[in-house]
């Protein structure tokens, strides 16, 4: 420590007299802290460009995809638009059974259908907002949102086989096919009287 300190006054003097006297120990002070000054100013700077880069990087902003939280949203969709279709008359009746008997169909059927697409492209598909009423079938598509082409049809007819009262036939169709085969769920019985016709959602508002 002595040896140091003697090394800096030996400077400090050696300087003051190659500079003859225009130097002084009082600024070689001020010198060094201006550079201290300098060094800690750019560290911050640095440190403030790189925060602020960081919280622009798209890949840090950009939130997660979660599949089974998409998927688990789509099957609630799927729930909601074949009970809203049915309606206050319909429901009652078949609501238990189709909650029993179809609807785990109709949710592995979601199911398979998106193991054939990646998380990018899974995420763009869409379920219609609202199911057909009257005698139309169509209890709601799955389709791509970007190109607005159908994936998969789900559907529930009325048949009225000879002597044998009304159904409910539950099934689906694909695009792989151009929606031409007849994928069965399941039926449902109805009654020997005609069933009332389908709600809609613009029935319902």
């Amino acid at each position: 420590m002595k040896a140091t300190a003697w090394f800096r006054k030996s400077l400090v003097i050696l300087v003051s007299v190659l500079t003859f006297g225009l130097v002084t120990p009082t600024d070689l002070a001020w010198l060094a802290e201006a550079d201290s000054l300098k060094d800690t100013k750019k560290g911050l700077v640095e440190e403030e460009g790189l925060a602020y880069l960081a919280s622009q990087n798209p890949t840090e902003r950009k939130e997660e995809f979660n599949r089974e939280e998409f998927l688990s949203g789509l099957l609630d969709k799927a729930e909601e638009n074949a009970f809203m279709k049915f309606g206050e008359k319909i429901n009652p009746k078949i609501g238990d059974e189709f909650k029993l008997a179809i609807l785990p169909k109709m949710e592995e059927a979601i199911v398979e259908m998106a193991e054939h697409f990646p998380d990018e492209q899974l995420q763009q598909l869409t379920i219609t907002e609202q199911p057909s009423a009257g005698r139309a079938e169509k209890i709601f598509n799955i389709y791509d949102s970007l190109s607005g082409k159908d994936i998969i049809r789900f559907h529930v007819r009325q048949e009225n086989p000879p002597l044998e009262g009304y159904w409910f036939n539950f099934h689906y169709h694909t695009r792989h096919d151009a929606f031409a085969t007849h994928y069965d769920m399941g039926k449902i019985y109805w009654d020997k009287n005609t069933p009332p016709e389908w709600t809609g959602k613009q029935l319902l508002s």
